[in-house]
């Protein structure tokens, strides 16, 4: 394995979509989601193994979940959880990690990606990641891994990148100058950007060396780069929990997406077919899991289904449940919470959330 390729994996996010299996005391990249023994915090390091040892990986989240990661990575070094104090969103969690790794070794070269994320073709995956690691080496270069549609689907943002490869290096054909990042279109504008053929979804990945992000923060995001230039003396030293615990929460709270990538003009991407999934809603759930032949996906073995189809049913392994006559509905059981919800309607499921919370407490959120 390349010593200088570096994997940041972010996770520190509420996944309040899958409430209330997801709450803020155990988010959803630490939940077994998936029903198989793993959360996909664990199954996204698994397979950050195959790209660089494990004391190249960092894992970035809020302080409050360091000992769920130490308790789900326990190989993970402790140095290198970095835990935010405030969720300032993306690009200040990426900057603070890329000042750190860059001090350790100026030639990194960094893998950025979520922790919650499905990926069913992981050896495609990989290889794109290395085309990736392998342009960005030789490039000044930010690249993001933009996932090949299959619908026009409304709920990602896009890419727009030119048809032409990058002809004059030899092989990075499969590496596409971006013209433009769109926002979440209406279905009219998605069916378009499917039809032309020239347009990814953005999954929030990310592969630049730890010098090109660095210049690119100077010259797009100068009070971003300030900041973190200025804890050089900190890191990787004893003070670098006070720097971070100080300064952190005074970054500004914005995207990579808006303080860098749409500004920038050296930023790429390798379309890629890789059996992606961001599991944001228990529906896109249902719609990658295994199912039984009424297309109910259930997690736990003690149940009598009857006259019900099309469910997504997660409830504790050691629960029984009878079920009859439900079609196209989201069960959940966390034994505090109890949820049945038309899958259809799912996306009132967080503003649900939001008044119970408001009627009983935080401790449901």
């Amino acid at each position: 394995m390349n010593k200088d390729t570096y994997v940041l994996i972010m996770a520190g996010g509420v996944g309040s979509r899958f409430w209330p299996k997801s709450r803020n005391h155990c988010p959803k990249q630490f939940i077994d989601i998936l029903g198989i023994g793993k959360s996909l915090l664990q199954l996204t390091y698994e397979r950050f193994l195959n790209i660089c040892s494990n004391e190249n990986i960092f894992v970035l989240t809020n302080q409050n979940y360091f000992d769920l990661v130490s308790a789900q990575l326990p190989a993970v070094l402790k140095k290198n959880i970095l835990l935010e104090p405030s969720r300032n969103n993306t690009a200040p969690c990426i900057a603070y990690a890329t000042y750190k790794i860059a001090q350790l070794n100026p030639d990194a070269n960094i893998v950025v990606a979520p922790s919650d994320h499905l990926i069913l073709k992981e050896d495609v995956f990989l290889d794109k990641i290395q085309v990736a690691l392998g342009f960005s080496t030789a490039n000044e270069a930010l690249l993001t891994l933009g996932i090949s549609p299959t619908r026009p689907d409304t709920g990602y943002g896009y890419i727009k990148y030119q048809d032409s490869s990058i002809e004059y290096q030899d092989g990075f054909e499969e590496v596409k100058k971006v013209n433009a990042f769109m926002e979440k279109p209406v279905l009219a504008k998605a069916e378009e950007y499917l039809a032309s053929g020239n347009y990814v979804w953005n999954a929030g990945i990310f592969i630049w060396s730890a010098a090109s992000l660095k210049r690119a923060f100077e010259k797009y995001a100068p009070e971003i780069a300030a900041l973190f230039r200025s804890g050089l003396s900190c890191y990787n030293t004893d003070q670098e929990s006070e720097f971070i615990n100080t300064k952190y929460p005074t970054s500004p709270n914005i995207s990579i997406d808006y303080a860098i990538l749409e500004k920038a003009d050296n930023v790429y991407t390798i379309p890629a077919d890789i059996g992606w999934s961001d599991l944001g809603t228990w529906a896109s759930l249902h719609a990658v899991g295994e199912k039984d032949a009424a297309n109910n996906m259930v997690n736990l073995d003690k149940i009598n289904l009857k006259d019900t189809s099309n469910c997504i049913i997660h409830l504790p392994k050691d629960k029984v449940a009878v079920i009859r006559g439900l079609d196209n509905y989201i069960v959940v059981d966390d034994l505090e919470v109890l949820l049945i919800y038309p899958k259809s309607e799912e996306q009132e499921i967080k503003q649900v959330a939001k008044e119970i919370v408001e009627e009983h407490g935080s401790k449901y959120a």
